[in-house]
């Protein structure tokens, strides 16, 4: 029902409890630190007695007592409804009914503690009322209503109960939960302290509805001004706590709508800066992987040319800040079975910029992070970054086929005496030895009947470097040197070969039949030809 528009003026905030302040005065002193009785009374056996009264109430919460719950708040909204009807401009006159029934709401969290009665909860159609709270004129009552989905949806909550998880999730759904809680959001004041909490709390619920049932994101994307409202929180300059959380948030829903550009603003705020804090790192690196999420379809990799997006790629990794190896991962993502990106990357001068990273020459000098590393993280950081380096080489030998473009591509591997092919060489063999050890490691288990399907295997293999092996589209002009260093490792061709030809055995789809049908043909051509 709608409220009179000089009631939503007047509504008071709730008001805080009494009792700690107006009291205090007629309090006795409360016990020093140190002291154990209290006029002969043992506070220790106290304590115990109220946390065995706490946990005897957990263990009441039955059906019986969750109607008792729901019956006690029913009365209070309808008590609530009833006042701010009959009292529209008179907020004195409401105000007792709302902090009783803030209070019953409060009491409601108590479920949280016995999610195998969420299913009863629903039958009591309990949960349309709640929602309802929701547009509430005020918002303390609304902001209640969120912290109370928040902790019912809480992931430690509902571990191990899918199945009531589930149906409260449904049922909330169902009853436009998601519409409800951005439209509340969209009125929050974020220089108020409580309202703050409350906008964290809707981030949180919606990241915990996501997490029961992932189609939720497809659902906030298509029926709420969420992501609106994300995107414009990263292209705010300042940095807080908000901003970091829906960076997260925008990292599960943002490959739902085109928001390349607001990205790309957004990250290009640290081309020549690091951030300041690790949580600021943090929320730099949620911007990146939304980035990568983004430029996963094919129309977004058009997006992030045509926005200048490998230029802004490459200017980072010239500055060399703490974003030098995420601006390399979107490259890759965004050259990956792309063209045009590999064209546009050598027309803007990416090959100066990438090899020197692709011969480790610059991570000397690099500032790893902001964040102290130890010698794992170090190496870990390194081989990522290789990884990445070989993918984006790969893409590029796939993507340029013929032209200058493939001649200046070609000239990095013969100057200086050949040195990347070296480089090549070295990984191969660093890569190789990981996958003949991981290779033995399940061999070994396949003894002790512990045995793996092979779609299995050879994703454990893919973990342990075998990807990075399968560099492919080298130039018959490269062959004579990767023979004789072949030799030099007492290798030969058919090591190679039977890489390669793994590799073209197992080509998904992913990207299509056709495209699957003319990636295993080039693989095919080279084998054939090496």
């Amino acid at each position: 029902m709608e409220l009179p528009a000089d009631a939503r003026s007047h509504a008071p905030k709730r008001k805080r409890p009494a009792a700690a302040n107006d009291d205090d005065d007629f309090l006795p002193p409360p016990p020093p630190p140190t002291a154990r009785y209290d006029n002969g009374v043992d506070l220790s056996l106290l304590e115990a007695l109220e946390k065995s009264q706490a946990s005897t109430a957990i263990d009441l919460l039955d059906l019986k007592t969750l109607k008792k719950l729901v019956l006690s708040f029913e009365r209070r909204l309808k008590d609530n409804i009833e006042a701010r009807l009959k009292y529209p401009s008179q907020p004195e006159k409401f105000a007792d009914s709302e902090i009783d029934l803030h209070e019953e709401i409060q009491k409601l969290k108590i479920l949280a503690g016995g999610p195998e009665l969420y299913p009863d909860l629903v039958n009591l159609n309990t949960i349309p009322s709640l929602l309802g709270l929701l547009t509430h004129d005020n918002t303390d009552i609304s902001n209640d209503v969120v912290s109370l989905i928040q902790d019912l949806t809480d992931e430690d909550v509902l571990e191990d109960n899918d199945e009531p998880a589930l149906v409260l999730v449904d049922a909330l759904v169902e009853n436009n939960v998601l519409e409800l809680l951005v439209q509340n959001l969209l009125r929050l004041n974020e220089t108020d302290p409580d309202e703050v909490a409350a906008v964290y709390g809707t981030l949180a619920t919606i990241e915990n509805l996501i997490e029961v049932k992932p189609a939720v994101a497809e659902l906030v994307c298509e029926k709420t001004k969420l992501m609106r409202w994300l995107l414009g929180k990263i292209k705010v300059r300042e940095f807080d706590g908000s901003k970091q959380y829906a960076s997260e948030i925008l990292a599960i829903l943002l490959g739902q709508i085109n928001g390349v550009d607001v990205v790309l603003q957004a990250v290009a705020m640290y081309k020549s800066r690091d951030p300041k804090t690790p949580d600021e790192e943090e929320m730099v690196e949620n911007l990146f992987d939304c980035l990568c999420c983004l430029l996963m379809p094919l129309e977004n990799k058009e997006r992030f040319v045509n926005a200048e997006g490998v230029e802004l790629m490459i200017i980072v990794m010239n500055q060399k800040k703490s974003c030098y190896g995420s601006a390399i991962r979107a490259l890759d993502f965004a050259m990956t079975n792309y063209p045009p990106a590999c064209e546009r990357f050598v027309d803007v001068m990416g090959l100066k910029t990438a090899f020197p990273a692709f011969m480790g020459k610059a991570s000397s000098s690099f500032p790893f992070c902001i964040i102290p590393m130890n010698k794992n993280m170090k190496k870990r950081f390194k081989e990522e970054l290789e990884e990445r380096l070989v993918s984006l080489i790969a893409s590029l030998f796939g993507g340029i086929l013929r032209g200058s473009r493939k001649e200046r591509l070609m000239s990095k591997f013969v100057e200086n005496e050949c040195e990347k092919i070296d480089r090549l060489m070295e990984l191969y063999m660093r890569y190789s030895n990981r996958v003949k050890a991981e290779t033995e490691w399940m061999d070994k288990l396949e003894l002790d009947e512990l045995e793996m399907d092979e779609e299995e295997k050879y994703n454990r293999r893919l973990e342990s470097g075998l990807y990075t092996l399968q560099v492919r589209y080298l130039h018959p002009k490269m062959r004579t040197r990767i023979e004789l260093l072949l030799k030099q490792n007492k290798l030969t061709k058919k090591d190679v070969k039977n890489i390669l030809q793994e590799y073209h055995d197992n080509i998904g789809d992913l990207d299509g039949p056709e495209e699957k049908e003319r990636a295993q043909t080039r693989i095919q051509k080279f084998i054939s030809a090496f």
